[in-house]
């Protein structure tokens, strides 16, 4: 039982009085300054004092503040409630009849260490009462969405910059055609047709978008029933050229991502029925196919593909959710962890994703802001169990779907995808029969109905707020008062779209991640800006990007509600030493002399250097903890050396 605390009020807002959740009497409303300005508009007539409390919040929460109690029955209360300093006070409450008979009640969301005022006035009667504070858990945004015709031709499958000019277009490709819905500076669209040669395979499973040949303009690969078709955009964007592959893939997720890490942009495609396929980049933008290494089951089961950096080591993973019901291989999750040297190991029973499942796609985020990724996986089907949520603890994920709300959630679907719909900071999951699963920032997860499906998602009117395009309707976020900021990568030794890069956003909130990504959900291409919602900070004070060279680059107190284009640089990188060895090298990217930190013992010890493909390069010797490589090309290497019996691979930048 909270006990009622009887306190005389201070008469002006310069001496409220200070006070917590709990429940307090007012003796008498007899204070000299009358509250101002008005935060409820039922008139300023017969007011002639007001009492004052100002109260302070550990925690971003809600709070209730109430004289709806039985001991009131009978009074009529009115309250305002500011932000703010006295004498420059502003509103953000307040209430005058909304709880029982003429009693007030009202609920905020209020910040952690922000101080607020409540004031009481006597608008209508003089005589003492009792009030509550009560202390809940936040409660997020809402999500909504208002429909927007949009004129497409053939299937719409991507919501993403073609053209470069940092504004999300609306892409739907035919047999013959690409339509692109160009996004016109506060106008909407434009739509322009562009002719094609029948394509020998039809995006009839998934589309991905990446620049293959870094000349400004996305490319697109097509995931069909028979084969793997891309469409490359010539260098003023004007035209597209078909290239397919003569191969068998019975195709269905597809991804851009630079998987042998050297500055160019590759192409992978789940194969359903054999193993995986992937396209390898020369870097002139030809491809060449390749099969094996990445998902070798021989009857394959592969669907929801999706490039992430599961382990924050700044190389970029593979998960493959797998559909194919049963015991058997196909039906179980794979998790390829990047070696660091061109070679991918699958770790999925160690890291706890060994069972049976069937799903076509998965959701990645860090879902808890702790600084790693978390994933749902999401079911097609609950023969083989249901969605699972997996927390990432940096070591290894655990499954805690019970009591998550993902337990209670019954609806299936091909398609999850995470993002931040409501920019209040935290990662919510677009899943099964038109609901979102809202992040409650606690690990748990509510269903909200919205109106679209599934789609693309982007930016479609260019306000911060995530929309999504579903065949010929563009949803458009209705969107609130929350800070935003979206960041567009643009790569110089990595590949121009940044893909693969790992992009952190630290302000009041703390730090989130996003992973650059071609190709989430399953059928679907989303947006390639890395998008962060903010809550209430009004300020960022860092953006980092690790950038898949090595490269690091830090930006400090940046402009936010806004897209930022950030460029990697040569910047050189902070020295994180390697926490069991203690090992690091410097600095990257490297001119002439490569530094190593915790050379003790080594003395000439030698040491090899090897392209992304592992091939060795040079050989040199370590003399007074420093390598000779002047003699290097400019490119992306791995210094591989022996400590303590322990062979460890260093990734390095050579301008």
């Amino acid at each position: 039982m909270i006990s009622a605390f009887s306190a005389n009020a201070q008469n002006q807002c310069s001496s409220a009085l200070v006070i917590t959740a709990g429940t307090y009497t007012v003796d008498s409303i007899d204070g000299t300054e009358i509250p101002a300005p008005l935060c409820i508009n039922s008139g300023n007539t017969n007011v002639d004092g007001g009492e004052w409390y100002t109260y302070t919040p550990a925690e971003n929460l809600s709070l209730t503040i109430s004289t709806d109690l039985p001991q009131n029955l009978g009074r009529d209360t009115r309250f305002h409630v500011y932000a703010g300093s006295c004498g420059a006070l502003v509103c953000v409450g307040g209430d005058d009849d909304g709880g029982s008979g003429y009693l007030s009640v009202t609920t905020i969301e209020v910040t952690g260490g922000t101080p607020y005022t409540i004031a009481f006035d006597d608008r209508w009667e003089e005589v003492g009462f009792d009030f509550s504070l009560i202390e809940n858990a936040p409660v997020p945004e809402n999500i909504a969405f208002t429909s927007s015709p949009i004129t497409v031709t053939g299937s719409t499958y991507a919501v993403v910059d073609m053209n470069d000019d940092q504004l999300d277009d609306v892409v739907s490709v035919g047999t013959s055609n690409i339509n692109i819905n160009f996004q016109q500076p506060g106008t909407g669209f434009l739509a322009t047709n562009f002719p094609t040669t029948t394509a020998d395979f039809l995006a009839s499973w998934s589309m991905a978008a990446g620049d293959i040949d870094g000349n400004g303009y996305n490319d697109l690969m097509y995931g069909g029933s028979g084969g793997v078709t891309f469409m490359k955009a010539n260098n003023d964007g004007t035209a597209f050229t078909e290239v397919s592959f003569p191969q068998y893939v019975f195709c269905q997720r597809g991804n851009f991502v630079d998987i042998n890490n050297d500055g160019n942009l590759d192409a992978f495609m789940c194969h359903d029925v054999d193993p995986n396929v992937f396209y390898l980049n020369d870097g002139s933008g030809n491809l060449s196919f390749n099969q094996g290494g990445l998902g070798d089951v021989a009857d394959g089961g592969n669907y929801g593909s999706i490039w992430i950096d599961h382990d924050g080591d700044h190389d970029i993973d593979l998960f493959i959710a797998k559909c194919r019901g049963g015991q058997v291989l196909a039906a179980v999750d794979e998790l390829h962890r990047n070696n660091g040297d061109g070679t991918f190991t699958n770790v999925a029973v160690e890291m706890g994703f060994s069972d049976y499942h069937q799903s076509w796609s998965s959701a990645w985020g860090d879902y808890d802001n702790d600084g790693d990724l978390d994933v749902m996986i999401g079911a097609s089907s609950f023969t083989q169990g249901g969605h699972k949520l997996m927390r990432n603890d940096g070591n290894i994920f655990t499954n805690v779907t019970p009591g998550s709300g993902w337990d209670l959630f019954t609806g299936t679907s091909i398609e999850h995808t995470a993002h931040d719909f409501n920019n209040d900071g935290w990662i919510d999951v677009l899943t099964a029969g038109n609901t979102i699963m809202r992040n409650n920032h606690d690990m748990t997860f509510s269903p909200v109905s919205v109106s679209p499906g599934s789609g693309g998602i982007g930016d479609l009117n260019n306000d911060g707020f995530l929309d999504i395009q579903n065949n010929g309707v563009g949803w458009l976020n209705n969107g609130n008062n929350n800070h935003w900021l979206r960041i567009n990568t643009l790569g110089t030794v990595s590949n121009r779209n940044g893909i693969g890069a790992r992009v952190e956003v630290t302000s009041a909130l703390g730090t989130q991640i996003r992973d650059v990504k071609s190709g989430d959900g399953f059928r679907y291409m989303s947006s390639l800006m890395a998008h962060f919602g903010l809550g209430d900070d009004s300020e960022v004070s860092q953006v980092t990007i690790y950038w898949p060279s090595g490269i690091v680059n830090v930006y400090s107190n940046p402009q936010i509600d806004t897209v930022l284009t950030l460029v990697e640089d040569f910047s050189t990188s902070v020295v994180v030493p390697d926490p069991a060895t203690g090992f690091a090298i410097y600095p990257v990217p490297v001119e002439d002399v490569l530094y190593l930190t915790n050379t003790h013992g080594m003395g000439n010890r030698t040491v090899q250097v090897m392209d992304v493909a592992g091939k060795p390069i040079l050989e040199a010797s370590v003399n007074a903890g420093q390598i000779d490589v002047s003699d290097l090309k400019s490119g992306v290497y791995v210094l591989r050396i022996v400590i303590n019996g322990e062979t460890l691979n260093r990734k390095f930048v050579k301008r």
